[in-house]
């Protein structure tokens, strides 16, 4: 145990004297969480708008208010025709634009029913159908204002769970979290060790009396320690600065986190007994598992749009698994009742890996 904590004090100075790996370590984290959280999210803000009121009566102007004083859109222009928001359009100067045929007030009142049109840019479809519901929004909730003029109304009462704010962020940080707890702890683990092969430390710390699975377990247990500390610096980011809410248990999470860091830098030093140079290390951490976490772990694209073969191929992703975790005990603040298989194919995740790890290693070059 004293030459394990030796050898373990000799890896922090290491870590500590290698500024490119605490800049990975710690700089790369935290720019990937606020570029992300601010970055990747499914609203729209401030989107151009251009009003076109032919109308002018009191009904069109409070619900042109009402699309003024909404975060989602920055009215940019009122037009007088139709055919000026064509150029708009060329021109990129506007998402949508919002047409009020004359005479919309009076048929509201006589016949319950009036017309409106929605023009939008359909070259980004996602945008448009996004922008299309904000305002269809805004018009529902003017005709629900209304006392009189419809004989029946159906009032539609909507509930986002756990995000009744509609904040973006709040699907893409768990999935950022995954993503870079996966890169950054697998790709170090494995650089480590195989520059400790590539200068030729590593034989003679093998020929020493020191034990070779021990050398292992001191290699990854300071990028355990940080990685810990990264996850509460990027929880802190989350929480203060991105609003994220933490529902949940909070030493939970701490111990999920922690079991996902061992289950990836278990991954890396598989990565290392099979990788014989640091570029190919970094090439297998960085590249080979950041693409399938992206695809796989839920946060951008939908598991259940994809082919079986395609789901079936995501359960072997451990990212995936996390995310799921942190989403049910941050977002919607279960329980370990709630997330116990998670846990449990992580462990065994981690188990399988880290056995794999240590047998690659003691038959390669014990």
């Amino acid at each position: 145990m004293k030459q394990l904590l030796v050898f373990v004090r000799k890896e922090f100075y290491h870590v500590f004297r290698d500024r490119r790996t605490l800049l990975i370590l710690f700089g790369l984290p935290v720019t990937q969480i606020l570029l992300f959280g601010y970055a990747l999210t499914s609203e729209v803000k401030n989107a151009a708008i251009s009003v076109v009121d032919q109308s002018k009566d009191p009904a069109t102007q409070a619900i042109t208010e009402k699309v003024r004083a909404s975060t989602h859109f920055n009215l940019a222009y009122a037009d007088q025709t139709v055919h000026q928001l064509e150029t708009r359009f060329r021109r990129n100067e506007i998402k949508c634009a919002l047409v009020f045929p004359e005479g919309f007030a009076e048929a509201l009142t006589h016949t319950g029913k009036a017309r409106v049109q929605i023009l939008t840019d359909g070259s980004d479809p996602n945008t448009a159908t996004i922008l299309t519901n904000y305002l269809s929004a805004i018009l529902t909730d003017y005709i629900g204002q209304q006392q009189a003029g419809i004989p029946y109304r159906i009032d539609v009462q909507t509930r986002m769970l756990y995000n009744p704010e509609m904040n973006g962020s709040m699907n893409f940080i768990p999935g950022v979290m995954a993503l870079i707890f996966m890169i950054v702890c697998t790709t170090l683990t494995s650089v480590s060790i195989v520059r400790e092969k590539e200068t030729g430390t590593m034989e003679i710390l093998l020929v020493s009396p020191f034990r070779p699975v021990l050398v292992l377990i001191a290699k990854a247990i300071p990028y355990l320690a940080l990685s810990v500390i990264n996850f509460l610096l990027i929880l802190f980011l989350g929480v203060v600065v991105l609003d994220m809410p933490l529902r949940g248990n909070f030493f939970l999470l701490f111990g999920e986190s922690a079991l996902f860091i061992i289950t990836c830098l278990s991954l890396g030093l598989m990565i290392s007994t099979i990788a014989s140079t640091q570029q190919t290390a970094m090439l297998i951490s960085m590249m080979g598992m950041m693409l399938p976490t992206i695809l796989f772990t839920g946060f951008l694209f939908p598991l259940e749009n994809m082919p079986r073969p395609l789901q079936i191929i995501s359960n072997a992703i451990p990212s995936r698994w996390y995310y799921l975790i942190v989403k049910s005990v941050m977002l919607k603040g279960l329980g370990f009742g709630y997330v116990w298989k998670e846990t449990l194919i992580l462990a065994g995740m981690a188990t399988a890996l880290l056995l794999i790890s240590l047998k690659r290693f003691t038959v390669r070059l014990g």
